[in-house]
């Protein structure tokens, strides 16, 4: 093979390479790699949340977010929750349950008096008033103290709703760690429907419970 043919040859190569070498980096530009690891269902909305510090307790009244109202037929929204949430539920003329079973997420105790049930606000009314229920108006707040039509409202038993309290997930979690993914979860979308704020532990402590889902 002649000198010619040597260069020409080579020439050719160079530029299939550099064909090879513009097509694969125009490729990756319009296609860049995913991400190594996934961000925990549920974190986009963490991020959605208006981080503040904790508002003051003055004026708060729980008497501020009437509760239960009259749902119509001698039911409150008590009974309609135990009614919706439970098994087997059984109701006496005046609607309260006399009868049923309940699975209490919170630490996975199976009810089966409706008695020993408590009605729990996943966002409790104490925690909204500091994260802006404030500046509500008595409707408003009223309208939030019975939402029948998400997640704020949920039967578990009497003891882990009072061990709870009005504490935000930086002071207290549900003891079945099973269902912390979807309590921060629910706790963010309540929030975020609200238009509450979150303190900067809270945000930190639901961004750790996230890492569960």
């Amino acid at each position: 093979m002649n000198r010619a043919a040597v260069t020409s040859l080579v020439v050719f190569v160079l530029l299939v390479a550099l064909g090879w070498y513009l097509t694969n980096l125009q490729s990756s530009k319009e296609n860049p790699p995913a991400p190594t690891g996934s961000a925990p269902v549920g974190s986009s909305d963490l991020g959605a949340l208006t981080i503040a510090p904790e508002g003051k307790m003055a004026g708060y009244s729980r008497d501020r977010f009437p509760h239960w109202s009259s749902q119509g037929n001698s039911c409150d929204t008590r009974e309609i929750v135990l009614q919706r949430q439970g098994t087997d539920v059984k109701s006496d003329k005046d609607c309260k349950a006399v009868s049923g079973t309940w699975n209490s997420a919170y630490d996975n105790v199976v009810i089966r008096d409706a008695g020993e049930a408590d009605i729990d606000h996943m966002v409790p009314l104490a925690e909204a008033w500091r994260s802006g229920a404030d500046k509500w108006t008595d409707d408003e707040r009223k309208t939030f103290a019975n939402d029948l039509g998400g997640i704020q409202l949920i039967a578990v038993t009497a003891k882990s709703n009072r061990a709870k309290g009005d504490q935000d997930p930086a002071k207290w979690k549900p003891p079945a760690q099973a269902y912390w993914c979807t309590y921060a979860q629910h706790w963010i979308s309540v929030k975020i429907t609200y238009k509450l704020t979150a303190d900067q532990a809270e945000h930190d402590a639901l961004a750790s419970m996230l890492k569960a889902c």
